[in-house]
Parts: structure tokens; C-alpha cells; sequence
């Protein structure tokens, strides 16, 4: 089944995501890279089809693919084709890739869409072996030590994207808004200080919500509890502590997930936060740029006011309210993998493996071509082009690769990579980093436990369901086995635990 979506038309700001170089290691056929000398010219190239989840304008995307191509038929003779799924199309059409057995060979993976399912499932490959036969430049990139934060059953299945790898969280804002009301960001020092700036502009700016999602996936109370929770893969069973405890409990029933929801249906209730904010499929990006919406609730890094002006169209400004935080999760929210229906695994492997390490790869997906979609400005410095307000190319750059290798738009800080070493260093680390839960022997209860989750975890978080279901939420859990699968976690948890962590 073929997956024809079209993306979004975006307007191109004169911020855009951050990105810089850092390093640069050619692709060759050397042992340190990994890449495969050239292949006979004789032998037909294979057409490497990658899936990439899109929010923003790509109408492009062919002419950025002939260019890849071009060095990719050169280097491993093989071509590539991107494949762009919208956020909001993404589980589902994915889902009918992978069940259709349709041709796919990389496909950018996600904890919080799907990662530890699918390799439940046998839908993903394990990488180890191909790594040590064609992805030496990755293994040297990203490091043994992240490699493993992403293995489930002992298997590494997924390569995370090299990037910002921690988080703290707050909120971004038009920056236009805040300075015509003199909003003093400077007071605002916990989540509740959030209160006058939304009813300033609920009361003065009409048709613009104060508070929007981030993404369909990404609820405001998410953000509250997810600054201090390692959720572990998933809400089934949390470390409330982690960066000191390695007990599991049941998130739903911890005071600070209680008090997240009160705020939230506060909020919600003052009408703050965007009325059908349950089931709209836009990100608070879009309804930025299409005017309807001052600000979200987000997870923050050194730049993110740069690469969110890029997305919403407008100078936007974040207010951090928490300290970087690290988990598993952060790991492996943005992974690239290699499906079971690719026609050629090693093929995949080897454009894998020019991702993080051929700089000029890199640079072309991230950004695309020089003269086209941006101009340079010196070595590892770019900008948009002079007079061009709409780009028909912008990706989100940290879905996939080595980021270190591209180069920095202008306005964002050129040593933006050296400030994001130090963020992650700073980065409080869950005691669990590394650990994946396998949920092969709790799959019926995960099952039962996840349909009664997406019965009311979205409404409760979003402020459009009373707290108070709460109790009513928990009785429903516990009946469907949540005990079980906290139990299972402990239980893999402490093992990985006596292991050393492995």
C-alpha cells in the first residue's frame, strides 16, 4: 500500500532549528567508518526507501532526494527515497506499512509511538551484527553506552538521533504578545505563575487560545509530571524518583499526577486551554503560525526558541521551569530502525551509517540544498535566502543522524552543539537510564491496560475530564492488570540492575 501524504505549507523565519558543525568524518571505505568501498557499476542499485514523520512544508523533498542520491549511488550504489508521514497520520499509516509487509527499509522509531510494540511484534530488526559489519561510524557517533539505552531483550533495535539527548521543560510563547502586554517572563517561577499571563490574553486577544498541545501525542499535563517522572517506555509503571529511587509505582495514583490534573482542568475550566484540545490533530506549532494560539507547553534544550520560530512563523520565547532531566526515554524518542520488510538490510545499514558520518548527507536532509533552500554565510554558517519567505524545505533535523555535522542557521549561537554537551552533562540521570522493559510476558495485560488508558488518560490530561475519575480510572486499571505489569517491571528492572546495568 503506497503513502502519499502531503505536508504542510510552513513560512520560513529567519530563525531557524538549531544545528552546527561540530565534526566532519568523510564517508570512505575505511574500517573507522564502516562505509563499503565502491560497488561494481554493474550491478543495479537498490532504491533505499526511508519513512520520516513530517510537521512541516517538504514539498521538495524529491529534488533534496535526487541530491542524496546522487552521492549515495557514488558511494554504497544505491539510491533513496524519502517517504514523509505527517505526525498526525503517523501510527496509523505506519502501522499499515509494516502490516502490509510493503517495501520499507529505515524508519524513524519512537518510544512514545510504538518502539517497544513493534519489536514485540518482530516488526523491526535487531541491529548488532549489522552495526559491527557496516555501522562502525555509527558505533563510534553515538557510543556503545546510548546504543544500549535503546536494546529490548538484550538487542539493540534502534539508533538514536544525535542531539539535544536531555530535557527540561516550560513553555513557548509568542514573543510579539509578551512584549506588547510587558509580560516579566522574570516572575514566573512555577507553573501556576503561568495563571495572569493566560487571562491576560484570553481577555485581550479574542479568536487566540492562551494554551494549546504541542503535538497530538504531547498533553499539557504530560509536561508537568514528565519533568520528574522516567515513565520507563511507557505510563504503565514509573520511576517517581529517579534520579535517587528505582521503585516502581503506578503513576496514576501519585500525588503529583493528581495535582498535574488539577491545574490542568483549571485551566481548562478558565478557558485557557483550547477548547476541542482532546481531539484536534494540529500541533500548537501550526496553530501558532495560523494565529490561534499564544503558546505550549513544551520540552526545552539550548536553541529551542530558534528551531520553534522555524516551526510556528512567528519569534517565539520559552520559559524553562525545571532542571534537564535524562532518561531512557530521551534516548530513545527519536531512533532511526530498520523494519523487517526491507528488501536489503545491509543497504539500509550502510545509508544508516552515512547519516552519522558524511557531513554533506547530513546537512542535505537536515536542511537541504545549498543555493535551493538556504545560502552560506562561512564555513559552518547558513541562511535563508535573501527575499524567500516560504521554504520548500524544512525538517525536523533532530528526528534523525548525526546533527553535529550540519551546519548553524543564522541567529542561532555557533557553538549551539558545545552548549548542548553541557545541558546534557548538567542533565539530572535516571538511575533506569539504559533499561527497557520487555512486555513479551505481560503483552494481555499491556493490551487491556492501554484500552483502558485511552479510555481517559488524554481527557484527564487535557482538562476536558474531571479529576475526579480519577479513582474510577485506577479501579479500571488495576482490574486489567496494571499490578501485573509493575510487578514485571520490578521484577526486569532489579535483574538489569544485578547485571550491571545491561
Amino acid at each position: 500500500m503506497s503513502v502519499k501524504l502531503k505536508a504542510a505549507k510552513g513560512l520560513l523565519s529567519i530563525a531557524v532549528a538549531s544545528s552546527t558543525l561540530l565534526a566532519a568524518c568523510g564517508v570512505n571505505s575505511d574500517s573507522k567508518t564502516g562505509t563499503p568501498a565502491k560497488e561494481s557499476k554493474d550491478s543495479k542499485p537498490y532504491e533505499i526507501t526511508m519513512a520520516l514523520m513530517t510537521f512541516n512544508n517538504l514539498k521538495d523533498i524529491e529534488l533534496v532526494q535526487e541530491e542524496i542520491s546522487k552521492i549515495t549511488k557514488e558511494k554504497i550504489n544505491a539510491t533513496v527515497k524519502l517517504l514523509p508521514i505527517s505526525i498526525s497520520a503517523w501510527n496509523q499509516q505506519v502501522n499499515l506499512i509494516l502490516a502490509a509487509n510493503e517495501n520499507l527499509d529505515l524508519l524513524v522509531t519512537m518510544a512514545s509511538r510504538n518502539y517497544s510494540s513493534q519489536v514485540a511484534k518482530g516488526q523491526l530488526i535487531p541491529l548488532d551484527d549489522l552495526l559491527n559489519k557496516h555501522g562502525q561510524g555509527v558505533k563510534e557517533a553515538v557510543g556503545m553506552d546510548l546504543l544500549t539505552a535503546t536494546k529490548v531483550g538484550g538487542k539493540i533495535y534502534g539508533v538514536p538521533s544525535m542531539r539535544d539527548l536531555a530535557a527540561d521543560y516550560g513553555i513557548s510563547m509568542r514573543k510579539d504578545l509578551v512584549d506588547k502586554y510587558k509580560i516579566d517572563l522574570s516572575k514566573v517561577k512555577t507553573w501556576a505563575d503561568l495563571e495572569p499571563i493566560f487571562k491576560t490574553i484570553k481577555d485581550n486577544e479574542p479568536g487566540i487560545t492562551p494554551l494549546v498541545q504541542q503535538n497530538n501525542s504531547q498533553t499539557p499535563a504530560l509536561k508537568l509530571y514528565n519533568a520528574q517522572f522516567d515513565l520507563l517506555g511507557d505510563s504503565m509503571g514509573v520511576l517517581a524518583d529517579a534520579g535517587n529511587d528505582l521503585k516502581v509505582q503506578n503513576l496514576f495514583e501519585t500525588k503529583q499526577y493528581a495535582e498535574s490534573l488539577e491545574l490542568i482542568r483549571k485551566w481548562y475550566q478558565a478557558g485557557y486551554i483550547l477548547k476541542d484540545i482532546a481531539t484536534s490533530q494540529e500541533t500548537g506549532a501550526n496553530l501558532v503560525k495560523a494565529g490561534k494560539a499564544f503558546g505550549f507547553l513544551t520540552n526545552l534544550k539550548p536553541g529551542y526558541e530558534q528551531q520553534d520560530s522555524a516551526q510556528a512563523g512567528k519569534e517565539m520565547v520559552a520559559v524553562r521551569l525545571t532542571k534537564p532531566f535524562m532518561a531512557t526515554y530521551n534516548v530513545t524518542s527519536f531512533m532511526m530502525s530498520i523494519p523487517k520488510n526491507s528488501g536489503n538490510q545491509e543497504k539500509a545499514m550502510q545509508f544508516m551509517n552515512m547519516m552519522y558520518t558524511d557531513k554533506n548527507i547530513a546537512n542535505l536532509i537536515s536542511n537541504g540544498i545549498e543555493g535551493k533552500h538556504y545560502v552560506k554565510k562561512s564555513d559552518n554558517m547558513i541562511a535563508p535566502l535573501p527575499g524567500v519567505t516560504e521554504s520548500g524545505y524544512l525538517f525536523n533535523q533532530w528526528e534523525v543522524g548525526n546533527n553535529y555535522l550540519t551546519s548553524v542557521w543564522e541567529g542561532t549561537d555557533p557553538k549551539i552543539w558545545e552548549q548542548m554537551k553541557a545541558f546534557k552533562e548538567s542533565a539530572v540521570k535516571s538511575k533506569a537510564l539504559g533499561f527497557t522493559p520487555d512486555f513479551e510476558a505481560i503483552k494481555t495485560e499491556v493490551a487491556a491496560v492501554t484500552n483502558v488508558i485511552n479510555q481517559y488518560k488524554i481527557g484527564l490530561e487535557t482538562g476536558t475530564l474531571d479529576p475526579s475519575l480519577l479513582p474510577e480510572f485506577n479501579s479500571k486499571l488495576k482490574a486489567a492488570g496494571l499490578d501485573k505489569i509493575i510487578a514485571e517491571k520490578q521484577k526486569q528492572l532489579d535483574a538489569w540492575v544485578k547485571a550491571g546495568g545491561k
